[in-house]
């Protein structure tokens, strides 16, 4: 058996669960999520947390196992707390705008950089350098998150670009005139 899937998933407060045969639906205070199982993998309510157990006892099925626990503890926590990730945006003239469901960027090139935030996610925009993307779903917020970086990458020789916060970049050593 998995050892991640071992491990109960508290549930607290003003969290409700409810275990269906194929998923498991989760609802609180930010929003609902239902996560679909993989097969072989039932859960169990017992004392205030939830438990994943296998179907039968197989050696091959317990990545199985430690995959719908990870799952559905990220639902659980996505709709009590809700997920968040930040970006920086760095270089002159480099900026963001939030207006509606759209983001627009002035990211260096010749035409502002048009963005859709999708159903889920919410992003505000801090000194027009400071993006939080932020939502219940973790897979939502973390592709929404890259979809975004992807937009201009960081520049490996003079560092601009859009960045996670706290992102280390080495620096590359431009080529130098003899």
């Amino acid at each position: 058996m998995s050892r991640v899937g071992k491990k109960p998933i508290p549930i607290p407060s003003g969290v409700t669960v409810q275990i269906f045969p194929d998923a498991v639906e989760v609802k609180g205070p930010k929003g609902t999520l239902r996560q679909p199982l993989p097969p072989w993998v039932v859960f169990e309510m017992n004392d205030g947390k939830l438990e994943a157990q296998l179907k039968r006892d197989d050696r091959a099925l317990s990545k199985f196992h430690g995959l719908a626990r990870s799952l559905v503890a990220n639902a659980v926590t996505g709709v009590s707390d809700g997920f968040k990730k930040e970006l920086d945006i760095v270089g002159i003239g480099y900026r963001a705008e939030v207006a509606g469901r759209q983001l627009t960027f002035a990211l260096g090139f010749s035409h502002p950089v048009l963005f859709d935030i999708p159903a889920g996610i919410t992003v505000t925009v801090d000194k027009q350098t400071h993006l939080v993307v932020s939502g219940v779903d973790r897979q939502a917020v973390g592709q929404v998150a890259a979809n975004i970086r992807g937009l201009r990458k960081p520049d490996p020789y003079k560092q601009k670009g859009i960045r996670y916060t706290g992102e280390l970049l080495r620096k590359k050593v431009g080529k130098t005139g003899a």
